[in-house]
């Protein structure tokens, strides 16, 4: 989001109308915490952040002629969306879409075709669409394999039964976490993403304890952000009820032999 925000000054006035930095984005603020500069142009926002485990559950309200645009890169189509409240949406593929180095955009014709400044080519969205997608060569490969994975989530069901399954992975995690006092959460409970699960151990020596041993049986990639620590799940729209529940199994396990631990 830093990144986002430093890069977008070079273009206009940016204004950070709400954070949750003061408890360490374990939470998405709400109501009065929420604060918009006079007349802002658009509001933009990340639907779920990987890092912390958050998740808009539903989408900001926006002020005056304010339209939405949302970096949606890691929990797009794991749910039913209304696009129609998007002036645009952005997604990196690597998560719920595809293969990394591809991206899907999906914008209101009547915002990308009114640039309201001269922008570098390979960000003029409306070039782009002229073009159909086709200004430079794209990753053809990438595109297709997206293609592929729309195919596989209508044969599952669909985005409503996409969005049953994805709730039903995150619960068996968040229940068994919510029913113990050794693991933590690091999400507040009415903002927790069903995509990312983040927790830790009374301490850190267990935590590089409980990554070392997962990994031992075959529960990789466990490790959180440098910026948060402890574990992080990611569960994203492929990952199988199976994993959940073999991860399940090994918390309740560790739990067990490290009981009475502090921090």
């Amino acid at each position: 989001a830093n990144d986002s925000i430093n890069e977008v000054h070079h273009y206009g006035t940016v204004h950070i109308c709400g954070s949750s930095k003061d408890k360490n984005y374990s939470y998405i603020p709400k109501g009065d915490q929420v604060q918009y500069s006079d007349n802002p142009v658009y509001v933009q926002f990340t639907s779920n952040n990987t890092i912390m485990g958050t998740e808009f559950k539903d989408e900001p309200a926006t002020p005056g002629d304010a339209f939405l645009v949302a970096d949606m890169s890691s929990n797009i189509y794991s749910r039913p969306m209304d696009f129609s409240k998007f002036g645009l949406v952005y997604a990196g593929a690597q998560k719920n879409l595809g293969p990394s180095g591809t991206t899907l955009l999906i914008a209101k014709k009547s915002i990308i075709e009114n640039p309201v400044r001269e922008l570098p080519k390979m960000m003029q969205f409306d070039l782009m669409a002229k073009k159909e997608g086709r200004y430079n060569t794209p990753n053809t490969f990438g595109v297709y394999l997206m293609g592929q994975v729309f195919d596989w989530i209508k044969a599952q069901g669909g985005l409503t039964a996409m969005a049953e399954y994805n709730r039903e992975k995150a619960a068996l995690i968040y229940d068994f976490i919510d029913s113990q006092d050794f693991f933590t959460p690091h999400a507040a409970k009415e903002d927790r993403s069903d995509m990312n699960i983040t927790f830790k151990c009374p301490n850190e020596e267990l935590d590089a304890l409980f990554i070392q041993q997962a990994e031992a049986k075959g529960l990789t990639t466990l490790a959180g952000h440098r910026s948060i620590g402890g574990m992080r799940a990611s569960i994203y729209n492929a990952f199988p009820r199976e994993g959940c529940v073999a991860l399940v199994e090994f918390m309740k396990a560790f739990a067990h032999e490290h009981a009475g631990a502090t921090a």
